[in-house]
C-alpha cells in the first residue's frame, strides 16, 4: 500500500446496542416466593451492555477495547464476531476472522487435542487439507505435543489457551479478535503470543484486543477505546487511552484529573524526543523530553514538580524533581509547563510508564497522575534488563 492510498474499512459498527433481559425468578423458589409478593418489583429488568456505538475500523490497524469490568468490552467483541446478534444497529466486517474470546470456546471436552485441531480449525472455515498441511505447526507452538492425544477435557486452562491460540493464528485471520485470554499461560507463552500478534500486525492483520494490561495496549496498539457503561467515552491514541482509562476507573469525569479542586493540579503529561516532538518509540541512550502541564488555583511562589519512569511491573527505573536538582520553580499565575531533558539515559528495550506529581509547597497541595505517559525504547543489541550497556567478550586462554 502506498502512502497515498488509504486503508479500507474492515469492521463498521453503526447505532451498535445490545440489551439482555435478566430475570429475578430464575429458581423454582424464587417464583413461589413471587407469587405471595405483592409488590411492584419487576422480575425481569433489561440490561444495556453495549449502547448506540458507532465507529469503524481500518485495515492493518490494531485497537485495544479498554474499560472497567461490566463496560461491555468483551459483548462488544462478541458482537464483531458474530457470536451474539445486536438489539438494534448493524455490524458489517469483511474477510476471515478468527476469535480468542472464551477459554476453550470452540472445543469438545471428550474429543483429544488433535481431533479439536480438526473441529475448531474447520469451524474458523479451514479444509481439512489446509489443517492437514498445518497441523505440526499448531501442535509445536502449542507446545502440548506430548498430551495432543489426550481429551481435553483433561487440560489445565493454561494448556486450553495454548491450543486455542495456536490454532486461531494458524488460519491465517484477516481479523483477530482476542479477549484477555493472553492473560492465562506462563510468561514465555505469553511472550511468545505478543510476539506472534506483533507479527500478525506487521503482516497487516486487522486486531481487536480486550485487555487490561497497559504494557500490552502500549506494545500492541495503534488506537485505543475506552467504553464505560457499554457508551464509548474515548477513541484515539492509545497512549491518551490508558490516562482516560485511570479516570474511568477512579470514578472521576474523563479529563477531570485528581484533585481538581486542589492548589494545584496536572494536566498533560507527555514524552517528546530531542526535538520536541511527540513520541513513544525512543531510542536508548537517546535524549528526551518529559512535558507536565501544571494550573494552579491560585498564584504559587513556593511548588515543586517531578516524576518516575516505571517498569510495566510498577518497579521504578528512573526518578527526578526539581528540588532533587536543585531548581527553584518561578511563581505561576494559572498555569505552566515544566520541560524535565533527560541525557544519557541507557534503559533496556521494552515499555516504561511515566509518572507524575506537583506539588504546592505553601499551599499544602500534591496532584499526581500515574501511566501519565507511556513509552517504548528500543536497543541496539539485544539485551536483557532495565539498563543496558555496551558489553566487550575477552576469553584469555582459548
Amino acid at each position: 500500500m502506498t502512502m497515498t492510498e488509504i486503508a479500507p474499512d474492515i469492521v463498521e459498527l453503526s447505532g451498535l446496542t445490545k440489551q439482555f433481559r435478566i430475570r429475578r425468578d430464575n429458581s423454582l423458589k424464587d417464583r413461589i416466593v413471587q407469587l405471595g409478593n405483592r409488590s411492584n418489583r419487576p422480575r425481569r429488568e433489561e440490561f444495556t451492555a453495549v449502547r448506540d456505538v458507532t465507529l469503524s475500523i481500518s485495515a492493518g490497524t490494531t485497537v485495544a477495547l479498554m474499560g472497567a469490568n461490566g463496560s461491555g468490552k468483551s459483548t462488544l467483541l462478541k458482537l464483531i464476531g458474530g457470536i451474539v446478534s445486536p438489539t438494534s444497529g448493524t455490524v458489517h466486517t469483511r474477510g476471515r476472522m478468527a476469535a480468542l474470546l472464551e477459554l476453550g470456546a470452540g472445543f469438545h471436552p471428550d474429543l483429544s487435542g488433535r481431533e479439536n485441531i480438526y473441529l475448531n480449525a474447520s469451524i474458523l472455515g479451514l479444509t481439512r487439507a489446509e489443517v492437514d498441511a498445518r497441523f505440526d505447526d499448531i501442535v509445536e507452538f502449542s507446545g502440548i505435543r506430548d498430551f495432543i492425544d489426550t481429551a481435553v477435557k483433561f487440560y489445565s486452562s493454561g494448556m486450553y489457551v495454548r491450543l486455542a491460540f495456536s490454532v486461531a493464528i494458524h488460519t491465517d485471520p484477516d481479523v483477530l479478535l482476542v479477549d484477555e485470554v493472553l492473560a492465562v499461560g506462563d510468561e514465555a507463552f505469553q511472550r511468545k503470543c505478543m510476539d506472534r500478534i506483533a507479527q500478525f500486525r506487521a503482516d497487516g492483520c486487522t486486531i481487536i484486543l480486550v485487555s487490561h494490561s497497559a504494557q500490552q495496549v502500549a506494545e500492541l496498539a495503534d488506537r485505543g477505546i475506552v467504553l464505560r457503561d457499554g457508551a464509548v467515552v474515548f477513541d484515539g491514541e492509545p497512549d491518551d487511552a490508558i490516562g482516560v482509562l485511570r479516570d474511568v476507573l477512579e470514578g472521576r469525569d474523563v479529563g477531570d484529573g485528581d484533585a481538581a479542586d486542589g492548589p494545584v493540579r496536572l494536566g498533560a503529561v507527555e514524552v517528546l524526543d530531542e526535538t520536541g516532538v511527540r513520541s513513544t518509540q525512543l531510542r536508548s541512550g537517546q535524549p528526551f523530553i518529559v512535558r507536565l502541564s501544571v494550573a494552579a488555583a491560585t498564584p504559587l511562589g513556593r511548588w515543586a514538580a517531578g516524576f518516575s519512569i516505571n517498569t510495566p511491573l510498577g518497579h521504578m527505573v528512573f526518578a527526578s524533581n526539581s528540588d532533587l536538582i536543585g531548581v527553584r520553580l518561578p511563581t505561576v499565575e494559572s498555569s505552566a509547563v515544566v520541560d524535565f531533558r533527560v541525557e544519557n539515559l541507557h534503559l533496556g528495550a521494552g515499555t516504561y510508564h511515566v509518572h507524575a506529581n506537583a506539588v504546592a509547597t505553601d499551599a499544602g497541595g500534591v496532584h499526581g497522575i500515574a501511566h501519565g505517559a507511556t513509552f517504548t525504547v528500543t536497543t541496539a543489541r539485544p539485551s536483557l534488563g532495565t539498563t543496558t550497556g555496551d558489553v566487550t567478550v575477552i576469553v584469555d586462554g582459548a
